[in-house]
């Protein structure tokens, strides 16, 4: 992992030094005449090396590093934003005389933006990041000026780049090094520092600076005209707005990522508010002055208003943060036209030296064990004062889906704030104005469409099918209608042809509300009041809508989802009191409960977090009780019972229905385990599993009468054929663990015969969860691919051959026998066979029936001797593998 960090790592640098080295090139040879590179060529580079940096900066957010993130995320946003300007300047939809009204507003922001960056990274001692922030900071800062006046300050801002161009170059060379040598050379002053920040504070959000920065950086674009640095927001200030909205969507991803629900739904809040500047901007070009409907902004106000009073759960400085953009709301409320302009302007001036001190104390905490007060208990102390309230736990697990594992936090809440912006928006009547006029656009396309999609993305990945398909559902629906009445595209298409494309999405709509009644009756009041929108849709497509309904309607569906939006805050917030979404209005026999809260079904088996040790020892105690359960392995899911509970082996053997000729298998947390048969096996076969195990290899192995020992009992029968059993320790550290707890146990794969295998543990839970007792939850399966499993009945006459060969090669598997022979050829034998050999066998039958027996059976034809000549996959037959995980 050090390693992959390590290549993350030099990548950012890299790419950080190669922009700069651009940069250089480009300021070192242009004149005040003539640039050395043009415009269009210098924007396409810039947003190419742009990407990669955003994609470093992502890799090593969700790895947790310290300040590489948030400056690698933040040298990416200055150059896209630039990019877009030059590739602007140069296609001639911007005027080479506004290139300097468009670049400054976003170089002063970035420039404070590095600087503090720069003077955190002298308090944590980190010289790299203190080298390449403060340089870049001072690179724009001369770009300014060269701009201001021709021919000045292009010479120092190379010299700028040329300083992180070489450090750059060094430093990440030197992490390339340590990457391909996979940490055998380091090149010195080149290692990374661990994290130190973020201790014991549960959920840690590393990529919040970097929305600050945009913050900053939409800021500094809106306020500049108050300060006559610009005349006015025109089109080549819209790159710098959309690259502030677009990175604010990734750092509300991340924070899912992160499990920070709250901080999400902030930053998804202001990109739908940095995507409407950049509109507004844009309209400019046409000579379109945009208005907006007013109870938009005074709604948006108040969703701020309240996520600011639960966010004090985290910090009161996060929380009075947050009210500055109410105060930014309300100040767009009372303008005339939605222009962002006057009282807006102020209040961004006041935003951007906020986000400045935001910036500074929020960085430095992340990277230091030093913390800035914050006020962050001062909320819990509160509540713990108030009876009837009970705060709701905040860590990584806090926030764990219906079947226990998920790597996104909970993102309804955005959803359905999202429903509540799109459908006010659409509250203005467009009337004569022409309808690129009426700032409905951003808000229904990007709050409607864009945000719920993604919503519907998190959703589905934490198992909620339902829920997910109904955002899905209506961000496409959001966006169609949005571009296609709101974005001039309309014209005269109303009619039928029209109506039959709604008709659709009713008839989908209408299989949400079914599915909804197997949910909770708050999911079927939402489901329910948007087809009454869609009508609307359908009504104002056939002119025939009434005058007043798609008003009534739209207040009736966003009180619904303002509602759904409350519910979700409190259930992030208070274990009780929680808003109730009601229960299931129909339930179906054998379901569980489904993936929204309040469901109303029942839990068929206990599903807790594999990465838990008190889950893991639940699920030993049930095991140890006689109870079967669902485990993650090495490879794919199990089904496992203690050997010593034959009951339980006969449970698990009769849940999957398996026929005679599909048996379970023994597996162990380790060889010591085996440590009261070794006698009864042979030198080179326990050799050979000391050395293949821990691992994805099963070995197959003569039955004999030492598996008595394991308290099988008459459900031995299960384990193996007549003739030889399948033996395994897997290579995982939760099967080890358990198996640990519980002693050897009998395995098969966690499926219905016949069926593929589970790869996830909602698999597991779907397939056979009203059969077992527990499922183990840890997400996908680190692979697809089962066990290869190896022939070890005829190993004492040196010979191994393959029953399957899955996960693990037959050259690797040969390789390990070869090895194992080589030892015995010379004498190196296991100490603990030593009295073997001068001793007579005390089992003189062990082997020779069961040699003979085997003779005379078909299992004789289903392996092949090392190395084979040649092998049919004909010959090989399967059956006893199929439940071989």
């Amino acid at each position: 992992m050090a390693e992959l960090e390590s290549l993350h790592f030099s990548v950012g640098i890299l790419g950080i030094s190669g922009g700069s080295l651009l940069l250089l090139v480009n300021n070192y040879g242009s004149s005040p005449d003539k640039d050395f590179i043009p415009h269009t060529a210098l924007g396409v580079l810039l947003l190419i090396i742009a990407a990669l940096l955003a994609y470093s900066g992502v890799r090593r957010s969700l790895s947790q590093s310290q300040l590489f993130s948030s400056v690698c995320l933040t040298v990416s946003a200055l150059w896209c934003g630039s990019g877009l300007v030059y590739l602007l300047v140069g296609e001639g939809l911007v005027g080479t005389t506004e290139l300097r009204s468009s670049l400054v507003p976003g170089l002063a922001a970035f420039t404070l933006a590095f600087l503090i960056l720069a003077t955190v990274s002298v308090l944590q001692k980190e010289v790299v990041m203190l080298i390449i922030s403060l340089s870049i900071s001072l690179a724009c800062g001369h770009q300014i000026a060269g701009l201001c006046s021709p021919g000045f300050g292009q010479s120092a801002t190379a010299a700028c780049y040329l300083l992180v161009t070489l450090v750059g170059a060094y430093f990440g060379c030197g992490r390339l090094l340590y990457f391909i040598t996979q940490g055998r050379v380091e090149a010195p002053g080149t290692g990374l520092r661990r994290r130190t920040g973020c201790q014991g504070s549960g959920v840690c959000n590393d990529v919040v600076p970097v929305g600050l920065v945009m913050n900053l950086l939409s800021a500094s674009v809106i306020a500049c005209p108050v300060l006559a640095v610009v005349p006015q927001l025109a089109p080549g200030h819209v790159p710098w707005l959309w690259t502030a909205a677009v990175f604010q969507l990734v750092v509300c991803v991340l924070s899912y990522r992160s499990m920070d629900s709250l901080t999400a739904t902030f930053y998804g809040f202001t990109s739908i508010l940095r995507f409407a500047e950049g509109y507004s901007a844009l309209l400019t070009a046409f000579s379109i002055h945009p208005s907006s409907p007013i109870p938009f902004p005074v709604v948006f106000a108040v969703l701020f208003f309240i996520l600011a009073l639960f966010s004090c759960q985290k910090s009161l400085a996060e929380s009075l943060y947050q009210l500055f953009y109410v105060a930014y709301t309300i100040a767009l409320a009372a303008q005339p036209s939605l222009s962002f302009q006057s009282g807006a302007q102020g209040v961004q001036a006041a935003i951007f030296v906020v986000s400045a001190v935001m910036l500074l104390v929020t960085s430095y905490n992340n990277v230091s064990a030093n913390r800035i007060p914050t006020g962050e208990g001062v909320f819990k102390a509160l509540v713990t004062r108030v009876s009837g309230l009970t705060l709701h736990p905040h860590d990584r697990h806090s926030q764990a889906p219906y079947l226990g594992y998920s790597r996104y936090a909970d993102a309804e809440v955005l959803g359905h704030a999202c429903s509540v912006l799109a459908v006010f928006s659409i509250t203005a009547s467009m009337g004569d104005r022409a309808p690129l006029g009426v700032l409905v656009l951003p808000w229904a396309v990007v709050a409607g469409g864009v945000l719920q999609l993604l919503v519907g993305s998190v959703a589905f990945s934490r198992g909620k099918t339902l829920e997910s398909m109904a955002f899905v559902l209506y961000g496409v629906m959001w966006s169609i209608w949005g571009l296609t009445r709101y974005g001039g595209l309309y014209g005269d298409t109303q009619g039928f042809n029209l109506a039959v494309g709604i008709i659709s999405f009713l008839l989908f709509n209408s299989l949400v509300t079914v599915g909804a009644l197997f949910l909770n009756v708050a999911w079927v009041v939402y489901a329910a009041t948007f087809h009454l929108i869609i009508i609307s849709f359908l009504l104002d497509a056939m002119r025939a809508l009434p005058y007043g309904y798609d008003i009534g309607v739209s207040i009736v569906f966003g009180l619904m989802s303002f509602y759904c939006f409350l519910s979700g805050l409190f259930s992030l917030t208070f274990l009780t009191p929680q808003l109730p979404l009601g229960r299931a209005l129909v339930r179906l026999s054998g379901t569980g409960g489904g993936g929204g809260g309040g469901g109303g079904g029942r839990d068929i088996c206990l599903h807790v977090h594999a990465r838990k040790a008190t889950a893991v020892h639940q699920i030993a105690e049930i095991m140890k009780s006689g109870g079967i359960c669902g485990m993650p392995t090495d490879t794919v899911y199990v089904l496992v019972a203690a050997c010593n509970r034959p009951d339980a082996v006969e449970k698990a053997y009769k849940c999957k229905q398996q026929a005679q000729d599909r048996p379970m298998s023994l597996w162990v947390s380790s060889i010591n385990q085996l440590e009261p048969v070794r006698s009864l096996l042979s030198a080179l076969l326990w050799d050979f599993m000391s050395a293949a195990w821990p691992s994805s290899i099963s070995m197959v192995i003569a039955r004999g009468p030492w598996m008595e020992m394991f308290g099988l009992g008459e459900s031995a029968k299960h384990i193996g054929t007549p003739q030889s059993i399948a033996i395994r320790n897997p290579n995982c550290a939760v099967a080890t663990h358990l198996i640990n707890l519980v002693g050897p146990i009998a395995v098969t794969s966690a499926n219905p015969t016949g069926e593929a295998d589970t790869t996830h543990h909602n698999q597991v839970y779907a397939k056979l969860g009203d059969k077992v007792d527990g499922v183990l939850c840890d997400g996908p399966s680190p692979e697809n691919i089962a066990s290869t499993v190896v022939d070890c009945t005829k190993i004492d006459s040196g010979h191994i051959g393959f029953f399957r060969v899955g996960l693990i090669p037959k050259s690797q598997v040969l390789q390990i026998f070869e090895e194992v022979q080589k030892r015995h050829s010379h004498g190196q034998i296991n100490p603990g066979f030593e009295s073997d050999l001068t001793e007579p066998d005390p089992n003189p039958n062990l082997t020779d029936p069961q040699r003979n027996t085997e003779e005379d059976n078909t299992e004789s034809t289903k392996s092949s001797t090392v190395p084979p000549p040649t092998q049919s996959p004909a010959n090989i037959d399967t059956s006893t593998l199929a439940t071989q995980p």
